[in-house]
C-alpha cells in the first residue's frame, strides 16, 4: 500500500483539487483529507492565453511558457497549503500524482499516425519543490501509441464500483466540461469496462452563462429552469457526426460551439443547451452491451438541478450523486490521479483498449525522483 497526494485542475479553470489517497494500484484502501484552492483571475487570464494560443496552432511559446511556469508554482503552493492545513506529514506521502493543466486534446484523426493531448506545468520541478516524489504526463504513452488519451477515470470508478458490491452493471457519468461514461458490467475486469466522452457536460452551459452574463456557470439551474428547450435547434445540433461515432472516443472541451443558440434568450439557450448535454448522454447508451441498472452522476454538473433532472429524463433510470452514495465528488478527480500514480510506479496500465482505444493495455506516466 502506498499513500499518495492527487491533484487535479479542470477545464473549469476553477482551482487545484487535492487529495489523499492510501490505495495498492487495485483497492482504495482510505480516502484521506482533500483541499481545494482556487486559481487567482491573472493566472486563469494566463491560461486562456495558452489555451487559444494551442487551439489555434500558432506560436504561442511565449504565453504557454508563461502559462506552465504559473501554473507549477500554484500547485506547489498548493501542495504546502495542504500540508500545512492538513496535518500530514511530508515524509507520509510516497507519490504526488500530478495531471497538469490540459490546453489542447485532439485526438487522432483517420489520416494521423497520432494525436496530441497537452497538459502543462512541469513535474520535475514539483518533485524538487516539495521534496516528494511526483507522477505526470499520465496521458502521453496513450496518445503516442495511438489511443484517445482520454478517458481516463474509469479504473477509480471500477475501484470505487467494486466497494459497493452491486447487484448489476452500474453506470458512471461524469459531467465536467466533457461528459463521459464509464460502464462496468457486473463480475467483470478491467478489461471489461467500457468508457468514452458522450458530448459537452457543463462547458457549453459555463460558455453560454459567461458571454451572455458575466457568470461562470448557470447556478442551481435556475437559466435553463426559466427556460424553454427549442427543439428544431436542438435536432440540429445532434447532427454532429460525433454523436454517431462508435466508442471508444474522446473530445476537447471546444469541440462543440454555442453558435446555434445564440439568438435565444439566456434563459432559453441555457434549456436548450442543457437538453443537449441530456441527449448526447442518452445517445451514447446503445453503445453499451446493456443499459446499466443504476447510474450515479459525479463532476460539478452533479450540482445542477435542471442538468440532473434532463438526464433523469432522457435515461428514465434510478440516477444517484456521488454524494448520495458515500462518495466526495468534489475529490473524486484529484484521488483517481492519485490512484493512477500509485498503478504508474508499480508499472500497472493506465488505459486499455475500450476505454482510450489504446492497441493494448498501456503503462504510463513519467517518474520524477525528489532530491535526497
Amino acid at each position: 500500500m502506498l499513500t499518495a497526494i492527487g491533484l487535479m485542475s479542470g477545464t473549469s479553470l476553477d482551482g487545484v483539487d487535492i487529495a489523499l489517497l492510501k490505495t495498492d494500484g487495485e483497492d482504495v484502501i482510505e480516502h484521506g483529507p482533500t483541499h481545494f484552492v482556487p486559481y487567482n483571475r491573472d493566472l486563469k487570464v494566463f491560461i486562456r492565453r495558452a489555451i487559444k494560443a494551442a487551439i489555434e496552432g500558432r506560436d504561442g511559446a511565449a504565453d504557454i511558457g508563461k502559462a506552465s511556469g504559473e501554473i507549477t508554482e500554484a500547485h506547489v503552493i498548493a501542495i504546502e497549503e495542504f500540508l500545512e492545513q492538513t496535518g500530514v506529514k511530508r515524509t507520509a506521502v510516497d507519490v504526488i500524482g500530478f495531471h497538469g493543466q490540459t490546453i489542447l486534446h485532439r485526438p487522432k484523426r483517420q489520416e494521423e499516425t497520432a494525436g496530441r493531448t497537452w497538459q502543462i506545468g512541469d513535474g520535475k520541478t514539483v518533485a524538487e519543490a516539495t521534496k516528494i516524489d511526483v507522477v505526470s504526463d499520465f496521458r502521453a504513452a496513450d496518445v503516442a501509441e495511438g489511443g484517445e488519451g482520454a478517458p481516463f477515470s474509469p479504473l477509480y470508478h471500477a475501484a470505487l464500483i467494486r466497494a459497493l458490491e452491486p447487484d448489476g452493471a452500474v453506470g458512471i457519468i461524469n459531467l465536467g466540461g466533457v461528459a463521459n461514461i464509464t460502464y462496468a458490467p457486473l463480475g467483470g475486469g478491467v478489461l471489461d469496462l467500457i468508457a468514452f466522452d458522450c458530448g459537452p457536460g457543463n462547458g457549453l452551459v459555463d460558455q453560454w452563462m459567461d458571454l451572455r452574463r458575466g457568470e461562470a456557470m448557470d447556478k442551481d439551474g435556475a437559466a435553463a429552469r426559466a427556460g424553454k428547450v427549442h427543439s428544431d435547434i436542438l435536432r440540429m445540433m445532434l447532427l454532429n457526426p460525433f454523436i454517431r461515432r462508435k466508442p471508444p472516443k474522446s473530445l476537447d472541451r471546444y469541440d462543440f460551439k454555442i453558435d446555434p443558440v445564440l439568438g435565444l434568450s439566456v434563459e432559453d439557450g441555457a434549456a436548450t443547451l442543457t437538453a443537449f448535454t441530456a441527449t448526447c448522454i442518452r445517445a451514447s447508451v446503445p453503445h453499451l452491451p446493456q443499459e446499466p441498472r443504476d447510474w450515479i452522476i459525479v463532476g460539478g454538473g452533479r450540482r445542477n438541478p435542471a442538468m440532473i433532472d434532463a438526464i433523469g429524463k432522457a435515461l428514465d433510470a434510478p440516477i444517484h450523486t456521488a454524494e448520495a452514495i458515500g462518495w466526495n465528488g468534489d475529490a473524486l478527480e484529484a484521488e483517481c490521479f492519485a490512484y493512477l500514480a500509485v498503478r504508474s510506479l508499480r508499472k500497472m496500465p493506465l488505459s486499455f483498449p475500450k476505454t482510450t482505444r489504446v492497441p493494448r493495455p498501456m503503462l504510463g506516466g513519467v517518474h520524477h525522483r525528489a532530491p535526497v
